[in-house]
């Protein structure tokens, strides 16, 4: 027999387990709402229907399984990986790949340049301004604190 304690207990765990599923399924008049969130009529509807697929016995991922069969997959909103969904889920992973890549390259090509330029210096070959200048910001060290750029300087002329 079952106290009045264990069926408090029993709404409490179907009114929980019914949020939280709620919370997982997208409103499908609304779009950017849950549909726990949403006061659309399908939405009510959808939340009825999910309390009484738990008093039925089901488990939460025989719901989600009867949601997306019902709705389709959009209604989730977290859907299952698969290949149709695989350039979604891996396109951060891609863009960001990317970029490093990318900013490897040019540091590898500035390090490389650099080494061209000072061979050619060894070898006798004139340096272009522009190689003149990077030769300078690459090789010149910073100033000491407290020292102004042009103090610095003129402490390196004399």
């Amino acid at each position: 027999m079952e106290t009045e304690h264990d069926v408090v207990r029993n709404a409490q765990v179907v009114d929980a387990r019914a949020r939280n599923i709620s919370h997982n399924v997208r409103c499908t008049e609304c779009g950017s709402q849950s549909i726990e969130d949403s006061q659309a009529d399908v939405a009510i509807l959808l939340r009825k229907l999910i309390r009484d697929e738990i008093q039925a016995g089901k488990s939460d991922k025989e719901i989600y399984k009867k949601l997306e069969e019902d709705f389709g997959e959009t209604v989730l909103y977290a859907p299952k990986f698969d290949l149709q969904t695989a350039a979604i889920w891996l396109s951060p992973l891609l863009v960001a790949g990317t970029a490093a890549g990318i900013w490897a390259y040019k540091k590898h090509r500035q390090k490389t340049n650099v080494h061209i330029m000072a061979l050619n210096l060894v070898r006798g070959v004139p340096l272009t301004p522009k190689e003149k200048q990077t030769m300078l910001d690459i090789l010149t060290p910073p100033p000491r604190e407290g020292t102004s750029p042009s103090s610095w300087w003129r402490s390196l002329q004399k």
